[in-house]
């Protein structure tokens, strides 16, 4: 008689495994849904998404990365997306909603491509030699430009900013702020420009109006004097900063003084208040008339730079100290021993001054301000989120330029001429790859067909449009979403940076690239509620996941 054979268990109970097509349908599936939700904010007529935490906070934004960062997405397909845009709000820190649509419409014209019996690999292979001609006619579309010629810089920053709702009716003023901004802390290394974004502060503040949101050469720091008896306003500072307290230290070790009559507490204290009066003194030698202070300033301590009239701000942050030395020329000081005239730096005004409800020090007219501010006024708390949001990614861009002096057409006149580009290049292949680069430069196509869309334009007349004039050679057309017309980018001042757009394709490649490599999904099964993973091990996926077809926080 025959033995029976045992069951082999590979996977712990309750464990789910989804294969072959089905994993690559549900993949795909989470990822384009994904990428359909972020559609509608693409463009200068673009909605925005209201996202309201568990917590009952509310963010308002058309921002594709703050958009995905918000919502709590669950399917690891998905996440792959929001990779997507974490990465490229990281790497140039614009483009992404165009580098998830972008995504997404690879992905779903693969799928296309999988019902017809084609192979990953093959799509796989297509869609990387798409990649690199897409780069190659980005490249060649591309204009030079003068690094610090302001109005190439004012129109990219313009472009960016037409994206934002928020800002409607301000790109103008605020594409002139960050461009002045991003030319200040600009140094020169060889003959590159190489900007430290930090360099630029984005301070915000509830209050006023939009108009009201200014540049200062210098620093803004959220901070009132710490004495109501100091000034409140000081012309041409000498400004000492210290990264030590101005306070009497403790022992390293434990000690007890023993006080046994009046006149030795007495003498005590007069100890105590001569030791501060004579570490005033010290900053006072300096010249010093102002003094910015990374830790604590002890109660006599201020009474005495209050007497000697030394304006002083305490506990200030390490990141506004290290600013405010690169702005007014000051040398950080970790003991006030080292404190000399020469490591003072210098700015024509100090003042003290309210903003809105809370008090501010202002640092301002610096010789040589290689740290800026940008004080950010709004209406409400979310128009000042959203604002910042929107300097954040004009700055970006315009650093790309500065760093990297090479612009391209908006309104998808890029994407388009990218796709007019691979429809030739497909031509030389002879088997299937052929159809997955036919599909690479459809799903380029999907960025001026979603301005269309955004904008209430009929895409299907605009993408005709826009194909009859790129095969004439016509590089620069792209969608005026204002006049609902496609016309030379070039001449309108819709351009952006080639480097963001560059970023974007590969970005959005690699990440269909990884999900199409995806056969075989296993997901540990969820640990039961009240009780914790096994330690060390998987924490599961999340619940209602089942055949990895469903998606949280959608």
């Amino acid at each position: 008689m025959a033995q029976q054979s045992l069951p082999v268990l590979v996977l712990k109970e309750g464990a789910s495994r989804t294969t072959g097509r089905d994993a690559q349908r549900a993949n795909i599936m989470a990822a384009v849904t994904l990428a359909e939700t972020i559609r509608s904010s693409l463009g200068p007529k673009g909605m925005d998404k209201m996202l309201v935490t568990s917590f009952g906070d509310v963010t308002i934004s058309n921002d594709g990365a703050t958009i995905v960062k918000e919502m709590d997405v669950q399917h690891p397909a998905a996440k792959m997306l929001v990779e997507v845009a974490k990465t490229q709000d990281a790497e140039v820190g614009d483009g992404t909603t165009s580098a998830m649509i972008l995504a997404g419409a690879l992905l779903k014209k693969a799928e296309d491509l999988l019902d017809q019996d084609v192979h990953p690999t093959v799509i796989i292979e297509g869609y990387k030699k798409s990649m690199e001609k897409a780069l190659e006619t980005v490249d060649k579309v591309a204009i030079k430009v003068d690094p610090l010629d302001k109005k190439r810089l004012m129109e990219v920053a313009i472009t960016t900013l037409s994206g934002k709702s928020v800002v409607t009716g301000h790109y103008e003023r605020l594409a002139e702020l960050v461009v002045d901004a991003v030319k200040q802390v600009a140094e020169k290394v060889g003959d590159k420009y190489k900007i430290d974004l930090d360099n630029i502060k984005l301070e915000k503040k509830k209050g006023e109006s939009l108009d009201a949101t200014q540049l200062i050469s210098g620093v803004v720091l959220d901070k009132e004097m710490v004495h109501p008896g100091m000034p409140k306003r000081i012309e041409d500072a000498k400004i000492a900063i210290l990264d030590c307290a101005l306070e009497i230290e403790k022992t390293e070790i434990t000690a007890k003084i023993n006080i046994t009559t009046p006149e030795q507490m007495k003498s005590f204290l007069d100890e105590e208040s001569a030791m501060l009066k004579s570490l005033v003194d010290k900053v006072a030698e300096s010249g010093a008339n102002v003094v910015v202070v990374q830790k604590g300033i002890d109660d006599i301590a201020q009474h005495y730079l209050a007497k000697r009239g030394i304006a002083a701000i305490r506990r200030a942050k390490r990141s506004d100290i290290e600013n405010l030395a690169k702005a007014c020329g000051a040398r950080i000081v970790t003991t006030l021993e080292d404190l000399s005239a020469k490591d003072l730096g210098f700015s024509k005004l100090v003042e003290e001054r309210r903003v809105g409800k809370d008090i501010m020090v202002f640092v301002e007219g610096c010789k040589n301000p290689r740290a800026v501010t940008i004080l950010v006024r709004g209406g409400t708390d979310r128009m000042v989120d959203e604002v910042e949001r929107s300097l954040h990614d004009a700055k970006c861009v315009v650093r790309n330029v500065v760093q990297e002096p090479w612009l391209v057409p908006g309104g998808g006149a890029s994407e388009e001429e990218v796709a007019s580009r691979l429809r030739e290049f497909g031509k030389s292949f002879s088997g299937r790859e052929q159809l997955a680069v036919f599909k690479f430069a459809e799903a380029m196509e999907e960025i001026p067909l979603t301005l269309a869309e955004n904008s209430g334009l009929d895409p299907v007349d605009i993408l005709v449009e826009l194909r009859s004039a790129h095969a004439k050679g016509k590089k620069e057309f792209g969608v005026d979403v204002g006049t609902g017309r496609v016309t030379d980018m070039i001449a309108v001042s819709i351009v952006e940076s080639a480097s963001v757009k560059k970023q974007a394709i590969k970005s959005a490649t690699e990440a269909a690239i990884t999900l199409l490599k995806i056969d075989d999904v296993i997901a540990a099964s969820a640990p039961k509620r009240g009780m914790a993973p096994p330690e060390g091990g998987p924490e599961g996926m999340p619940p209602g996941m089942g055949g990895m077809g469903g998606m949280g926080g959608m």
